[in-house]
């Protein structure tokens, strides 16, 4: 069974997000092997920088990725990480990418936080910290 926390020295965290990218003008380049290429750097990046990647899919014009990150890296750092080292990679094995495009990925990046209570849970918990410590 998978460990719902991590921990580094000082924090316990389960930060979990959902995230896309896509190729520069969203073209259709993530085929014919690049798709699978890939995937193993994007495994690569998350064990040599210590997050996790809990879910991995890959269409012909973006990439989704469910991510567990430490926070002190931050999930910024681990996007900019993978897209350019993915890039660089990609680039240098299928030629095509670097005709076909100026760089591989678009500088943006969609993120959401997943997993956990829902929103109002949370703040219900948070407000009744105060009136729970009055007992």
């Amino acid at each position: 069974m998978k460990r719902i926390y991590h921990s580094n020295h000082n924090i316990v965290y389960s930060c979990k997000y959902h995230v896309v990218f896509c190729p520069k003008y969203r073209r259709k380049v993530l085929v014919n092997g690049v798709d699978t290429r890939l995937k193993e750097p994007v495994e690569q990046i998350a064990e040599e920088y210590s997050f996790e990647v809990i879910e991995m899919e890959i269409m012909p014009d973006h990439v989704h990725l469910l991510l567990e990150v430490d926070p002190q890296f931050g999930i910024h750092k681990a996007v900019k990480t993978i897209k350019g080292k993915t890039s660089r990679i990609l680039r240098q094995e299928f030629h095509f990418l670097t005709t076909k495009l100026p760089t591989l990925w678009t500088n943006s990046y969609f993120v959401s936080t997943v997993g956990g209570a829902p929103l109002g849970i949370a703040k219900q918990y948070i407000e009744s910290q105060k009136t729970s410590q009055r007992k």
